[in-house]
């Protein structure tokens, strides 16, 4: 029996060169000879390594939540649900506009686009968001029953907010807006959070 030719580029070096190319281009506007060319390797190599476009384009997503699950856990062991939500929000915008990569998020650069015959990526991507609302979400349920605001306060619609703040920084940054514009975005919507002193009207 045959043995399949060995790899030989890095693997991980190869899907982080590929989280770059999705991340500022987006699916639809990411062609297999562009991540071929920053990946440096050949479309069988590509093929024979991750299947097709949109397997690669799972592993990136997977590999990418990885890192915003490290900051999302770190946002979580805040010792308040108001700084929780700041740290969250600040380490989007540090994340958005780091020297070295692309602006932006990729589970919102990624979804800008939506062609018929990509829903499937579409829906993957708000599957993805709404992973990281749930964990806010959890976050704020926590802050109520430690008294961090009103008990008639939302945990859902609050993270679901804060979700909407968040992704709107990302857009910003990657239509250029500066870290410090951003940050200052950041305090505006600090304001909104619940005053555990305040009560709740609709």
């Amino acid at each position: 029996m045959s043995r399949g030719r060995t790899r030989t580029f890095d693997l991980e070096q190869a899907l982080d060169r590929a989280v770059d190319v999705f991340w500022r281009r987006g699916y639809e506007a990411t062609s297999i000879s562009e991540l071929t060319e920053a990946m440096g390797i050949n479309p069988p190599s590509l093929y024979a390594a991750f299947g097709n476009k949109r397997a690669l384009f799972d592993r990136v997503v997977e590999r990418y939540m990885r890192f915003s699950a490290e900051n999302l856990r770190a946002a979580a062991a805040q010792p308040t649900g108001r700084a929780a939500a700041r740290q969250m929000l600040t380490s989007v915008v540090i994340s958005a506009t780091s020297e070295g990569q692309p602006t932006g998020c990729l589970l919102v650069q990624g979804a800008l686009t939506g062609a018929a015959e990509n829903a499937d990526v579409q829906d993957e991507l708000a599957r993805r968001r709404e992973e990281v609302r749930h964990g806010m979400q959890l976050r704020f349920e926590q802050a109520r029953d430690d008294g961090d605001f009103p008990p008639q306060t939302d945990p859902a619609a609050l993270a679901r907010y804060y979700l909407t703040v968040a992704t709107g920084l990302t857009v910003q940054a990657a239509s250029g807006i500066g870290r410090e514009d951003l940050l200052q975005a950041v305090d505006f919507a600090m304001v909104a959070f619940p005053d555990a002193s305040a009560e709740v009207s609709r």
